[in-house]
């Protein structure tokens, strides 16, 4: 591990009530920015109350905090109707943001089906893709998923993305399929974690999440 990652992540386990104190970025991060998008939650009622939703929390909050500590700018936005997600309306809320040729993209579950889809049809270039628990093979019966999982995956995304890395825990079998069609067509870096389920608090009993924080700054 690079110096400069290790004095990072000394301070990123200090205690939350110790003051932060911003690490100066290697040149290679320099300039970058980062975008997590969330996934899907299957609940619409208990998605559309702020105290009880989950699927814009789990590691992302953390993971935002760890992030702008070193001086990176992070974007979580909400996404519309994640429940059944609408491609178009992502489309438009991702495009609200400043995204070019420096920026780190991070999607958690569905977002993954929708990433790729962007990426395929606007053709854009980031630095790094990073897929967590990537979902694109629904549920028997379920089609609310369908305007993202249908999509094809385009072939080249991997020519204009530097470093894509998936994310797998091993008692997620359903992701796991999902991660495989990932790194074939995007030649994607598998990252295999132990007991880590869907990558969510329930699954994880923590909202920290070190190896992606890792992957993030690497």
């Amino acid at each position: 591990m690079a110096e400069w990652l290790k004095a990072y992540a000394w301070r990123a386990y200090v205690p939350a009530r110790v003051s932060w104190v911003r690490i100066p970025l290697p040149p290679h991060m320099s300039g970058s920015n980062c975008v997590i998008i969330h996934g899907c939650p299957s609940n619409a009622e208990k998605a559309m109350d702020p105290a009880r939703r989950t699927y814009d929390k789990h590691w992302i909050p953390w993971l935002k905090q760890k992030l702008e500590a070193t001086g990176i700018q992070t974007f979580t936005p909400l996404m519309p109707t994640p429940w059944e997600p609408v491609y178009n309306d992502w489309k438009k809320e991702i495009e609200q943001l400043p995204i070019d040729e420096n920026t780190i993209i991070i999607g958690h579950s569905c977002a993954a089906a929708f990433l790729t889809k962007w990426l395929g049809e606007t053709k854009r270039s980031v630095k790094k893709l990073i897929f967590v628990g990537g979902s694109r093979i629904a549920k028997r019966g379920d089609h609310r998923k369908d305007d993202l999982y249908l999509a094809e995956i385009s072939p080249e995304i991997k020519n204009r993305v530097k470093d894509i890395i998936l994310f797998i825990s091993n008692d997620d079998p359903r992701h796991l399929r999902s991660t495989n069609i990932y790194a074939k067509e995007l030649n994607g870096r598998i990252i295999r974690l132990k007991n880590r389920g869907h990558f969510t608090f329930k699954d994880m009993g923590t909202h920290e999440f070190p190896e992606l924080l890792a992957e993030a700054l690497v």
